[in-house]
């Protein structure tokens, strides 16, 4: 017993000294160091700069306009929730921690997009973690039973499916009906709403009535906004700065406990989203890269990212709003699988390398392009 004592000592005490060892930037701060002394190639982390600021996103600069043009074949798509003009082109390079490259308005809160997706995914993990879900296989009505889940088809929905897009859930979300998002480019509204549905788990559709829909399922878990879930369970305990917001639509209150709460989005596909700075991102971008834990604090549990990084049955390239360097979307230009990011329109991505401890954060880079720029980024590593 003395013995087995003294093993779970040492592991802890291994585990608190690795955490200290590696470099977390406090509050407020980031420390900068040359390519060259983390182990790159200074000219090639230059020409991976360059790239991105070369390839801006093509798209208005007026987002609104960005968004309806982007939209333009949705029936009844309209903006619904705030917007911001865009900057240009910004990003960050972090290796084992440390800022080797930067351009761009590193500061400048914009929108995210889709990036949301992956902050929202994470929300669903500290649910886990703190035991408010019981299992990500739970059926999300034994939660939600308020009718949003009723029906043959709808209460066979679990959480997971949500999370990994493949629920084909059926109905109408703070007055958007699912089959007018994204729908196919063949046919008409009466072929979209008349569709057959596929079983919850074996078809991925990118959808954010969907995402809209586990966004307000959470905030019936967990019973309070979920811009400030975040805020307290991983902004803060992450050095965020207080400069980054969480959005929904100017029509999504719901009454919960008797108060009147905003069910945020999951994307800005009609406005809304988070809002957040390239710095901010990069904080959470590293945690992941860390697995979860910063500086010795575990502030979501690596069991979750592990599941979030599993490939769902429905999609090989995605898993629960992360997308997966692997499988049909795997960037051609590069050949590592391990890779995995969060991805906006707009070109806004978080790259993850955590084999390398190496995080890329991109903004307005033209969406096409970021297999290109991750090829140059990855060749600088000596």
């Amino acid at each position: 017993m003395k013995f087995f004592h003294f093993v779970l000592f040492a592991s802890l005490f291994t585990s608190y000294a690795l955490a200290q060892e590696r470099y977390f930037p406090q509050k407020g701060e980031w420390q900068s160091r040359s390519p060259e002394s983390q182990g790159l190639n200074a000219n090639g982390i230059e020409q991976a700069v360059r790239f991105a600021q070369k390839n801006e996103y093509s798209g208005a600069i007026d987002l609104k306009i960005a968004i309806l043009k982007g939209f333009e074949g949705e029936p009844f798509h309209e903006i619904l929730g705030p917007t911001k003009d865009r900057g240009g082109p910004a990003g960050v390079i972090l290796k084992n921690g440390y800022m080797v490259a930067k351009w761009g308005d590193i500061d400048r809160v914009d929108m995210t997009f889709s990036v949301t997706k992956s902050y929202l995914s994470t929300i669903a993990g500290l649910a886990v973690d703190k035991q408010l879900i019981r299992r990500i296989d739970d059926k999300v009505t034994d939660y939600v039973w308020d009718g949003s889940f009723q029906g043959r088809h709808n209460q066979q929905i679990q959480w997971d499916h949500l999370l990994n897009q493949s629920s084909d859930w059926t109905g109408e979300l703070f007055g958007i009906k699912d089959w007018a998002d994204r729908p196919p480019k063949e046919g008409d509204i009466d072929d979209w709403r008349n569709r057959a549905l596929n079983p919850p788990g074996t078809v991925m559709e990118y959808n954010d009535v969907r995402v809209n829909l586990l966004a307000y399922s959470l905030l019936q878990v967990w019973r309070q906004p979920l811009p400030k879930v975040i805020k307290q369970y991983l902004m803060d305990p992450i050095g965020a700065s207080t400069t980054w917001r969480w959005f929904g639509y100017d029509h999504a209150w719901v009454n919960v406990d008797g108060q009147k709460v905003q069910s945020v989005t999951g994307g800005g596909h009609s406005g809304g989203g988070v809002f957040i700075s390239t710095l901010d991102q990069a904080r959470f971008g590293l945690l992941f890269a860390r697995d979860g834990n910063w500086n010795g604090q575990q502030v979501i549990s690596k069991t979750w990212i592990e599941k979030a990084l599993t490939p769902s049955q429905a999609h090989d390239s995605y898993g629960f709003m992360w997308w997966l360097n692997q499988g049909q979307r795997k960037w051609q230009q590069v050949d590592d699988t391990s890779l995995y990011y969060a991805a906006g329109f707009g070109g806004n991505f978080i790259v993850i390398d955590s084999r390398n401890d190496l995080v890329v954060i991109t903004r307005w880079l033209e969406p096409s392009k970021i297999g290109e720029m991750m090829k140059l980024v990855l060749e600088a590593q000596r």
